[in-house]
């Protein structure tokens, strides 16, 4: 899978996934617009890349809880007919009970893992429809399926990815845009900086490598996978968990209630 003159935007590239997306993005052949908001790391990654590559690698140093600052890379992702992939990887974590929780870093967070999210993929989709190709990789996590007790939000934003790349998908359905959700699990990132939980407290085993995490989503993307999790050892377990939530469908709205709630 090659491009030839074709660029992928990587947010939060500046290290862990988005780093690892960025290298991997390269040997592949894309140009690469690579934004973050730590302007120093960005460019000596971008010339890292471009050293090793020869790729073209723009820098964009933006923070995208800030309306001016996103404006920046929606203009970008507006105009520049070259795009063929976003993949939106920044994110945050904090893993806190909600009692006594500051509202505003969780604002924050909700503002970095849903709404620039969402603003960059409907700013990014016309183009690529237009263009007749393109691919949107959307990182979810796993934790938008092991909800727990310290996760109400954070779990609350990556299952509103899941979401929001599942309805995407079927929105996209007779189109040439590709749109896959990654989930993965624990990472060995420095997400885990400041989240509140101490990553060396997680047993080895299910602590994953950036490269193979990096890997092992691009994998999915090439097998045509809509929803890849990255540690699960059979694809049926989560096509079962589908199919049973499929079977609710046709009783979710009806005219009356459940006989349970009628005396």
């Amino acid at each position: 899978m090659t491009t030839q003159n074709k660029t992928a935007v990587v947010t939060g590239a500046s290290v862990g996934l988005g780093a690892a997306y960025a290298q991997r993005l390269a040997d592949r052949g894309y140009d690469l617009i690579l934004v973050a908001r730590n302007a120093a790391r960005l460019e000596m990654l971008a010339s890292d890349i471009r050293g090793r590559t020869g790729r073209a690698v723009d820098v964009v140093a933006a923070d995208l809880t800030d309306a001016a600052q996103i404006a920046v890379v929606e203009e970008r992702l507006r105009t520049d007919e070259s795009i063929e992939m976003l993949v939106n990887n920044a994110g945050g974590a904090l893993l806190t009970p909600l009692a006594g929780s500051d509202a505003a870093a969780y604002e924050a967070l909700i503002n970095l893992n849903v709404t620039a999210l969402t603003r960059l993929t409907i700013v990014v989709l016309p183009g690529l429809t237009a263009r007749g190709r393109g691919t949107v990789v959307n990182i979810s996590s796993a934790m938008a399926l092991n909800i727990l007790p310290v996760s109400a939000v954070y779990s609350g934003t990556k299952s509103y990815v899941l979401t929001f790349t599942q309805a995407l998908q079927q929105e996209l359905a007779e189109s040439p845009v590709t749109v896959q959700a990654v989930l993965p699990g624990a990472v060995r990132t420095d997400l885990w900086d400041g989240s509140g939980v101490d990553l060396e407290t997680f047993p080895d085993e299910i602590v994953m490598n950036v490269d193979d995490a990096v890997d092992a989503a691009l994998a999915g993307l090439d097998a045509g996978e809509p929803v890849t999790i990255l540690s699960l050892p059979d694809i049926s377990d989560w096509e079962s968990f589908e199919k049973a939530r499929q079977a609710l469908v046709p009783n979710l709205s009806r005219k009356v209630p459940a006989d349970r709630y009628r005396g």
